[in-house]
């Protein structure tokens, strides 16, 4: 099956830089979309640009921290002012803290991982979303993790952010339905990339390649609204934690 052309359709993706990130920006300047790049390095960026301009995509670079407001105000206000609008925004911008039961957690790292995984993602939403309305057209994906569907010690404020992730966009897509807006969390399992360092209790042979989750937010922003799937759990075929 032939791919379909993103062709006039601009792309927003934060945390573009590398990763998951990275690979869902060459995925959809692929396609034919204009592509922005939005993370807090601009050299990573402009790596990722160099290779989606050698393949003959379009793309700009819009370095900015999607935890500071004011960032992201003047982000969303420079892309509609250049472009005239955003068509796809992709929330991928995340992270967490060390591992850290919650009696020795520390606030400033809580209110780090939900306004980063969390804040960030409502907040450029609120912002992109009423040119979609007007229009009628657009797709937001949100990246989530396995972590908003089921809790883990040691990781309460990220499994918190990543539940509020898809709370959110459980509300938000039936506040947007009616005008064809696509709105779709993904739940990755373990990705290989550099998130997760060097274990050799991990079989990174096994592991999601971030080309995967690529793959599975280009097919939403394909896919018919009529029949959009709200949310997309992804897991290994086999379990990287399955070593021998």
């Amino acid at each position: 099956m032939m791919d379909k052309s993103l062709t006039g359709n601009v792309a927003l993706i934060t945390g573009a830089s590398r990763g998951i990130g990275r690979a869902i920006a060459l995925r959809l300047a692929q396609a034919r979309a204009t592509v922005i790049l939005v993370a807090r390095t601009a050299s990573d960026l402009h790596d990722v640009a160099t290779e989606i301009r050698t393949a003959g995509g379009e793309v700009v670079v819009m370095p900015g921290d999607v935890t500071q407001d004011e960032q992201v105000t003047t982000l969303v206000q420079t892309v509609v002012e250049q472009f005239g609008r955003i068509d796809i925004l992709v929330n991928n911008a995340g992270g967490g803290t060390p591992r850290t039961p919650v009696v020795k957690s520390r606030l400033s790292d809580w209110e780090w991982t939900l306004r980063v995984n969390l804040w960030a993602t409502m907040h450029l939403t609120r912002l992109a979303v009423p040119g979609m309305i007007t229009r009628h057209t657009g797709a937001i994906i949100n990246i989530s993790s396995l972590a908003g569907l089921t809790g883990k010690g040691g990781e309460a404020a990220y499994a918190a952010a990543k539940f509020g992730v898809r709370g959110f966009s459980q509300s938000l897509f039936e506040e947007v339905r009616e005008y064809g807006i696509k709105v779709c969390t993904v739940c990755p399992g373990y990705v290989d990339t550099n998130l997760i360092p060097a274990n050799r209790r991990i079989d990174r042979n096994k592991m999601i390649r971030p080309e995967d989750v690529a793959e599975a937010v280009y097919s939403v922003v394909v896919a018919s609204p009529r029949s959009c799937p709200t949310e997309l759990v992804l897991q290994p075929q086999y379990d990287p934690l399955k070593t021998s």
